[in-house]
C-alpha cells in the first residue's frame, strides 16, 4: 500500500455523495500496512474496509457490537464511546499535533473551514500570548528605529515592561 486510502463507498454500500468524499486520504505507512493485512484477512467484494463474515459491508449492529467489545478491552474509553467518536478523536489528534484548520477540514471532508472551526475551534491552542508577543516585537522594533536619529545619534530608550 502507498499510504493513501481512496474512499469508494459509504454505508449502506452506496456511492459517495460528493466529489470531496472521493478525495484520497494520506495515512502513515504503518497504518497502510495494518489495513493491507486486514483486507487480506477479511476480503470484500464491494470495496468495504469493514466487512462481515459473508464479505459484505458490516451492518450497524455488528459495528456497535464490535465497539462494545473494544470498550471492554481498551482502558480509558468512555462507556458511551461510539464508532463516530473515532472521527472526533482523529480531528483532535490532528489539531494537537499542530495541523492547521484547512488541513483538518480536508481530512474530515468538511465543505467549509467554518464547519471545522465551529466543531473543533475550541481545541486549537490559545494564541493570545503569541499575538501579544508578535505585536510587542513589532512595536519595539519601530520604537528602536525611531530612537535612532537620522544623524546616527541614539535617543534614550524608555525602560519598563509591557
Amino acid at each position: 500500500m502507498r499510504g493513501v486510502i481512496t474512499p469508494a463507498v459509504q454505508f449502506p454500500a452506496e456511492e459517495l455523495k460528493t466529489e470531496i468524499s472521493r478525495t484520497p486520504v494520506p495515512v502513515p505507512r504503518s497504518l497502510a500496512l495494518e489495513l493491507a493485512a486486514h483486507v487480506e484477512r477479511w476480503p470484500s467484494g464491494g470495496g468495504s474496509l469493514l466487512t462481515g463474515a459473508d464479505g459484505g459491508q458490516l451492518s450497524t449492529w455488528a459495528l456497535e457490537r464490535a465497539m462494545r467489545a473494544a470498550r471492554a478491552k481498551v482502558p480509558g474509553l468512555p462507556a458511551g464511546f461510539r464508532y463516530h467518536d473515532l472521527r472526533h478523536y482523529f480531528a483532535s489528534l490532528l489539531i494537537a499535533s499542530g495541523a492547521d484548520v484547512k488541513t483538518v477540514q480536508a481530512r474530515l471532508r468538511h465543505a467549509s473551514a467554518k464547519t471545522t472551526l465551529d466543531d473543533y475551534g475550541h481545541l486549537w491552542p490559545d494564541k493570545d500570548e503569541s499575538t501579544r508577543a508578535a505585536v510587542d516585537a513589532v512595536l519595539q522594533d519601530r520604537a528602536d528605529s525611531l530612537r535612532t536619529s537620522s544623524s546616527g545619534a541614539a535617543l534614550p530608550r524608555r525602560s519598563g515592561g509591557a
